[in-house]
């Protein structure tokens, strides 16, 4: 194997609530239920598109998203273009869900790729972006990267 045969495969995410999980997931991002389990002690689901696997959800945690331990710092969802963040913030805001950020960011000053920065209800930090087309927004955080929040 070389690095330049790996790629992502799916992202597992303990959270506190498996039903309550499956629902944000789907109604937020879109997702398809693809498999479940609702054995007591061994509840899951994997989630995705077109059939093939991206998220799974493991009901294995007590509270929320230690933001300040070491892990996941945050997941990042990539769409098309700026007409699809756009789509997912109508949609995000329409469910009542809140933003780290007002509107569409940038990733750093004049960069042209960016998007919108918010929480699943374990306060798991997730972004929706597009790689370009975002220059024209207003950057609303400092240094290289809204990294930071």
């Amino acid at each position: 194997m070389s690095p330049a045969s790996l790629r992502t495969g799916h992202v597992g995410l303990n959270i506190t609530e498996i039903d309550r999980s499956i629902a944000f997931y789907q109604n937020v991002l879109g997702f398809d239920l693809l498999h479940r389990s609702d054995v007591p002690g061994r509840r899951f689901a994997f989630l995705g598109q077109g059939g093939e696997l991206i998220l799974t959800l493991w009901q294995q945690s007590d509270g929320a998203f230690a933001e300040r331990q070491p892990g996941l710092h945050h997941l990042a969802f990539e769409v098309p273009s700026v007409a699809d963040v756009e789509a997912a913030e109508q949609r995000l805001q329409a469910l009542g869900v809140e933003f780290q950020y007002e509107g569409i960011v940038p990733h750093a000053e004049g960069s042209d790729s960016g998007g919108i920065f918010f929480r699943d209800p374990d306060g798991i930090r997730l972004e929706v972006y597009t790689p370009s087309g975002v220059r024209a927004h207003a950057a609303v955080c400092d240094g290289p990267a809204c990294g930071f929040f």
